[in-house]
């Protein structure tokens, strides 16, 4: 399962078994053993950290971040990192950590995820009292064009023209999905932001809806369709685009629309592991690593945005658009997914109104 071009490093002498990642409750778990070569079993020279991410922290984390985190715990402590890592869909991921996954980070996509912990009674209530309000990447959501843009996209209201199409993941199936409608909805709503116009979200929602040709259960499902030439545009994450030219070394043009939604990723120290594991001595300073200078340009290197914006962003990047917003901007997460998503919201009613024969 790893997809990357490095292989999963191991210490000298483990046995055949440990180059293959193992099965646990529907993970997969990845061994990495990073900081010099590993002591005997149970020796007190090594430190053991177990990595719950969502998927597309994957490649930025086993190639860039934990390798780097290594060295600095090394430098700092004189002890080796034994890292146990586990990627898949956030709510999946934040689901198998609350049903007994030990998970000693919680990296996650959305809010919601990381408070389903909370609830669980695995993570501190006071978890965004963090510095940076809990969240360790950024990013941008974004439209995915084909090369030279031949449909001339510039912003949200072109995906709405006539013989545009468009893809977006399932809002339903994927949490992450809701990112990006979160985008469309809110550039729409948030025209003025003094004075939000609810049915002008609605409206441009509906308008774009109409021209989507697929929507795939999950985000890289949905990269992968658009790759596979579907479509004209995706909406997407801004990151996921920039790390698709890191793998690649193709193009992959994207348009940054002048509304639109500003991506924060959350992580957290899952304190029920920790205190059973007796690590978290290990696992604050991880945390506290990933908000470093050093962790931060490792990631801008696999296509996120700084949490400091004065970091470099790198030639490639984008200046921020002169109308980004935030989840605060829109009322927060509870509040949109109670007037979007849950049963009978804006999500229901574009479908329930094309079954009418409404047209938005």
């Amino acid at each position: 399962m790893n997809r990357s071009n490095k292989p999963i490093r191991l210490i000298p002498d483990r046995s055949r078994l440990s180059l293959l990642p193992w099965r646990l409750g529907g993970l997969f778990v990845f061994p990495l053993i990073l900081g010099g070569c590993a002591p005997s079993q149970g020796a007190s020279t090594s430190d053991r950290l177990t990595i719950g991410a969502y998927s597309v922290l994957r490649e930025a984390f086993h190639n860039g971040v934990l390798p780097a985190f290594a060295a600095h715990w090394k430098e700092k402590t004189g002890r080796t990192v034994v890292f146990e890592e586990s990627y898949n869909a956030s709510g999946a991921q934040s689901r198998a950590i609350a049903a007994g996954f030990d998970a000693d980070i919680a990296a996650l996509s959305l809010e919601g995820d990381v408070e389903r912990l909370v609830k669980a009674g695995l993570v501190r209530k006071e978890w965004k009292s963090a510095p940076g309000g809990g969240m360790i990447t950024r990013s941008l959501v974004v439209i995915g064009v084909r090369p030279g843009n031949p449909k001339g996209i510039k912003d949200w209201g072109d995906l709405a023209q006539e013989g545009v199409g468009v893809l977006y993941p399932d809002p339903k199936t994927s949490g992450g999905a809701r990112w990006n409608i979160n985008a469309i909805f809110g550039a729409g709503m948030l025209r003025d932001k003094a004075h939000p116009d609810l049915q002008a979200g609605r409206d441009l929602l509906a308008r774009v809806q109409t021209r989507v040709v697929n929507m795939d259960s999950s985000g890289r499902q949905s990269m992968a369709t658009f790759e596979r030439g579907t479509g004209d545009a995706v909406v997407t994450y801004e990151n996921e685009l920039l790390l698709q030219r890191k793998r690649t070394g193709q193009e992959a043009p994207y348009v940054v629309p002048d509304a639109t939604l500003l991506i924060e990723g959350p992580a957290t120290v899952v304190d029920a592991s920790v205190e059973r594991h007796k690590n978290r001595d290990v696992a604050e300073a991880f945390l506290d690593y990933l908000r470093t200078a050093e962790a931060q340009r490792i990631l801008v290197d696999y296509g996120f945005r700084p949490l400091d914006p004065k970091l470099d962003y790198g030639p490639e990047r984008v200046p921020l658009p002169p109308r980004l917003f935030t989840m605060k901007d829109l009322g927060g997460w509870k509040k949109v997914n109670k007037e979007v998503y849950d049963p009978g919201g804006i999500w229901d009613q574009l479908f329930t109104d094309r079954q009418r024969g409404k047209t938005p």
